[in-house]
């Protein structure tokens, strides 16, 4: 089977997905464990295997200790460079793209893939990609993970947008502006609800200002933002730098 995509940078980071990573495990984690073959398809690994290594770490540790990963390029170099890592049946790498393979995974993890590609490509990827009945997580991160989005897509359709960050760092919430995924990035313009999104929270920050630390701002921030729109999980997830909200765009 002809892998569907092209080659795209390559670049990634040690824990680079890590914030991606455990709201995999938290939003799938009973999808998993429930699964009679748990797969997860790392799809657009990159120039190392170090994220998909990652994650199959990760899942095994917070969900089952059987959970397999399949990690994807189409690029056969970086296929070949990441076997010394491979461990069957825990951890693969195969040539493949957004048909996946012919694998049927339950979770597909895509990072910092579609964004690189045209928007109206975007659609008819999600679709392939879930068209066995997996659930997608599909989004972008800055070099370092530190700021992060992503959507939730089941068969087909986008169910969630998620917004992350190292709390830390975090100077202002139009600092997720730059990191949407493709399918809002260039619909971030007045008139729009992502911009709306984006300007209400970022008013909900400037009106919760705490001596406290950006923890707490980041709490009140969300407890404002949500009297506007519902925000989703428990506070738990914001505590996290999390903000869930269904996608309405």
């Amino acid at each position: 089977m002809r892998p569907l995509g092209a080659v795209t940078r390559g670049t990634t980071n040690p824990n680079r997905l890590r914030r991606i990573d455990n709201f995999i495990a938290y939003r799938c984690g009973d999808l998993l464990a429930g699964a009679a073959h748990p797969l997860v398809v790392d799809l657009g690994y990159g120039a190392t295997p170090i994220t998909a290594i990652e994650l199959r770490s990760r899942l095994a540790t917070a969900v089952r200790a059987d959970v397999a990963v399949v990690g994807l390029e189409i690029d056969p170099v970086r296929v070949a460079g990441a076997q010394p890592f491979a461990d069957p049946p825990g951890l693969q790498f195969r040539r493949g793209g957004f048909e996946l393979a012919g694998l049927a995974p339950t979770v597909v993890r895509a990072f910092n893939v579609l964004r690189q590609y045209p928007e109206d490509e975007v659609a008819a990827a999600w679709r392939t990609m879930t068209a066995g009945g997996a659930v997608l997580i599909e989004g972008t991160c800055d070099e370092l993970g530190r700021i992060a989005t992503w959507a939730v897509i089941e068969a087909g359709a986008p169910a969630t947008l998620t917004l992350s960050a190292r709390l830390s760092d975090l100077d202002h919430p139009a600092t997720f502006a730059e990191r949407l995924p493709k399918a809002l990035i260039h619909h971030n313009v007045p008139g729009h609800p992502i911009h709306d999104l984006l300007a209400e929270l970022g008013a909900a920050w400037e009106a919760s200002a705490t001596p406290f630390g950006p923890r707490q701002r980041w709490l009140a921030t969300v407890e404002r933002f949500r009297q506007q729109w519902p925000a989703q999980f428990a506070p738990a997830r914001w505590r996290r730098g999390e903000l869930t909200v269904p996608w309405t765009f």
